[in-house]
């Protein structure tokens, strides 16, 4: 028979609990633990419960031969996966042997941990392919085109863009990097986004008349502060006016600043900067993916392009440095708008 105190102190553990008898039926569960299984779980077999071969075997061996242990758990919610740990001891007392087992949640670090392996991963696939070209010219150039020097000009020339290409990707590999590192610290300086904006636009004019397409502005024209990274934000609408002129195109490719006295999210006014294409848009599928780290809609055409697959990562980290947000408006056939709304000063 339990006490009082002991049922209390269940309860005043916030994570879940399973207190299972030496008949192996379930004699308490706290809260969190019914919330998880459903009280009617309470007088049942443990294994109604916990139906997953790894905590099973935790628990039986508990029970027979008083071993202490863990394993994982995942629970299917609604919405996604709970990855728990589970930890079993043996209880005794009262000339009773019982065994405890606990649930502490740890799929944050399952998916840091995750995330970690993929982009290892991802990094070196990027890697490879570049590395693999350049070894394959060399091999190429030390054998039958050591005497050929239209061969060599061809292979020098295919060589400076694989290397151009690993250049950029630890170039935006370290980018990266910073913008995360200064991510928590929000930039103080007066910054007037107008004249952000045409000088980025300036610079990307040459590119942009020798691919075919002309860069429109639109909205307002005098200064307009707020409070942020010059540069920082320069690189933010680089990104977004490159990657329309590159990959959406249309023709033409315009930019608008607008004043929003009031955004709901950022709980005040706001400056906004729509950068839209005429392009072949994007489909719905794609659009909630495209800030993730070497996502490409089309993996082809972005490393013929030179992209690296990490520009829309840099540029969601940078607005949430600003304490603003990215909003992205896409349909197949009807091109994209790419919207960056910041806190106005």
């Amino acid at each position: 028979m339990r006490s009082q105190f002991v049922d209390s102190l269940l309860e005043a553990v916030p994570h879940p609990l399973l207190l299972i008898g030496d008949d192996a039926r379930i004699e308490a569960a706290n809260a969190p633990a019914r919330a998880l299984f459903g009280a009617e779980q309470v007088g049942r077999h443990y294994a109604l419960a916990l139906r997953q071969p790894g905590p099973l075997a935790a628990i039986e061996a508990a029970l027979r031969e008083g071993k202490e242990g863990q394993a994982q758990h995942v629970h299917s919610g609604p919405s996604r996966e709970t990855v728990y740990r589970v930890q079993v001891r043996p209880v005794a007392g009262d000339g009773r042997n019982c065994v405890l087992a606990s649930l502490v949640d740890v799929s944050e670090a399952e998916q840091i941990s995750q995330f970690r392996r993929d982009f290892v991963a991802n990094v070196s696939h990027e890697l490879r392919t570049p590395l693999t070209a350049l070894l394959g010219i060399i091999q190429t150039l030390q054998g039958s085109a050591r005497d050929d020097p239209a061969a060599r000009s061809r292979f020098l020339a295919v060589m400076a863009g694989e290397a151009e290409r690993m250049n950029r990707l630890v170039r935006d590999l370290l980018q990266l990097s910073r913008v995360e590192a200064e991510e928590r610290v929000r930039p103080t300086a007066r910054v007037d986004l107008a004249a952000v904006l045409t000088g980025v636009s300036e610079s990307l004019r040459p590119a942009a008349e020798q691919a075919g397409v002309s860069i429109v502005a639109e909205g307002a024209a005098g200064p307009t502060w707020l409070r942020g990274d010059a540069d920082q934000l320069a690189q933010v609408f680089f990104n977004l006016i490159e990657n329309a002129v590159k990959y959406g195109g249309g023709g033409q490719v315009s930019f608008s600043l607008r004043s929003v006295p009031h955004d709901p999210a950022l709980r005040g006014p706001a400056l906004a900067v729509d950068v839209t294409d005429r392009g072949e848009g994007i489909a719905p599928e794609h659009v909630p993916r495209l800030t993730e780290r070497f996502y490409r809609v089309d993996t082809h055409r972005s490393r013929t392009k030179g992209g690296t697959g990490l520009g829309l990562a840099i540029v969601k980290h940078i607005v949430q440095r600003h304490r603003g947000r990215l909003v992205i408006a896409s349909a197949p056939g009807k091109g994209s708008t790419f919207t960056v709304i910041l806190p106005a000063e």
